[in-house]
């Protein structure tokens, strides 16, 4: 009964404005919702969406709220009032009620990277902690309670929703190597159009250039980024495969150890011999 009643008083903070939507997001059936565990390219997607949606108007941070929300930085009840249909973007592990979802994956061992960067960034961390000490925290979600490991997060869609027409998997190394065909499979599963000229236009304006020239421009503005550490960029090299150079190998072991099978089940190399 406790946890029930806790539930329901932070329900009842969300529908009235007083908390961030979270899991207790009203859905429409109409929504398309941006999933994926953290520091994956959510982001990147969401300003490919936008631009694909319109080029004639770039987005900015200082603007990404008000097109493609976040569940985590705005309340319910202003999300309700956002004109439908929506797009959202979320890192819940799977939720029956998302039925059209654009999922974006990325190599674990350069989330590891990517991750730790970005909890030094958000203060959550020092360099006291290294990456071979903040690996294992990591591979116990530590970090995202309520999330999930990344490997959780990618069963939890990939087992429930693969193959369904309304799911559109999207790698992030892919989208990196062949930007323009992934963005018009992107607009296609949008009902966008997939113009050739205006798919090459939103991935320019989307570009990791841009975007960093856009966060030097606007950190302060920007929810992500505000009151976060400066001399840590939200954007960062934007590359994959990075964790080869600076993972340690024990924690490259560590990593293929805990999800080696379902990084083969989508396409990464493994690179030690240590079994899932």
């Amino acid at each position: 009964m406790p946890s029930l009643r806790r539930w329901l008083t932070d329900y009842g903070r969300v529908l009235t404005g007083r908390k961030f939507a979270a899991r207790a997001l009203t859905v429409y059936p109409d929504d398309t919702f941006l999933v994926s565990f953290p520091r994956s390219g959510n982001t990147w997607t969401r300003f490919l969406v936008c631009n694909l949606i319109n080029a004639d108007n770039p987005v900015t941070f200082a603007g990404l709220e008000s097109r493609i929300p976040e569940i985590y930085d705005v309340p319910d009840r202003v999300l309700r009032a956002f004109p439908r249909p929506r797009i959202v973007k979320s890192h819940e592990c799977f939720d029956p009620r998302y039925k059209k979802v654009i999922y974006i994956v990325r190599d674990p061992r350069d989330v590891a990277v990517s991750y730790y960067e970005f909890q030094l960034k958000r203060k959550v961390v020092t360099e006291d902690c290294g990456l071979e000490e903040f690996v294992p925290r990591f591979i116990e979600s530590e970090f995202e309670p309520n999330t999930g490991s990344w490997g959780d997060h990618v069963v939890s869609w990939l087992a429930t929703r693969q193959g369904h027409p309304n799911f559109l998997l999207l790698r992030y190394e892919d989208m990196q190597a062949r930007t323009v065909e992934e963005s018009t499979k992107i607009a296609a599963f949008l009902g966008l159009d997939s113009n050739p000229k205006r798919v090459a236009r939103a991935v320019e304006l989307s570009s990791a250039d841009r975007m960093r020239k856009l966060e030097k421009e606007q950190a302060h503005q920007w929810k992500e980024t505000k009151g976060t550490r400066q001399d840590k960029p939200f954007v960062r090299k934007a590359v994959s495969g990075g964790w080869r150079t600076a993972l340690p190998k024990r924690s490259v072991a560590q990593i293929e150890s805990a999800w080696g099978e379902i990084m083969r089940s989508l396409g990464y190399e493994l690179t030690t011999t240590a079994k899932p």
